[in-house]
């Protein structure tokens, strides 16, 4: 998720995971990702009218997930879409989350953000980039 100018980027800090995240979940078969993706973005920021940048999928990360009880490692696939908040977005930490915090650029090599992560926020950044350029 993004601010309203595109200039920041809105993560959570994932309770269960001890991580810093993009919002999402898991798609439980229903067959509409971005649908899912706009849901589980609102129900985990508390921000209404989220903007779909494009409907088709920005990023796509495809990570392993160590084995964890009854369920073996297996391949995790992130679909990510860019969502950008409205101007004046009020944030609400949902009970899956520690805290949100909007994310400078410049801060982003400062954080504990995955390599994937870090991806998605630099594409999105050289998206920008390119298109005050151009």
């Amino acid at each position: 998720m993004v601010s309203a100018d595109g200039a920041r980027s809105l993560l959570h800090h994932h309770r269960k995971l001890d991580r810093w995240l993009q919002f999402g979940g898991h798609c439980d078969g229903e067959e509409d990702v971005l649908s899912v993706a706009q849901r589980e973005a609102n129900e985990e920021s508390g921000i209404q009218g989220l903007v779909v940048a494009s409907s088709r999928p920005f990023d796509l990360d495809i990570h392993e997930i160590p084995a964890f009880g009854d369920e073996p490692t297996h391949l995790h696939y992130d679909v990510r879409y860019v969502l950008i908040a409205p101007e004046q977005a009020e944030i609400q930490t949902s009970p899956e989350s520690k805290e949100l915090r909007w994310f400078e650029p410049s801060e982003i090599g400062s954080w504990p953000l995955d390599a994937g992560l870090r991806r998605l926020i630099a594409k999105w950044q050289a998206l920008l980039a390119r298109r005050s350029h151009g």
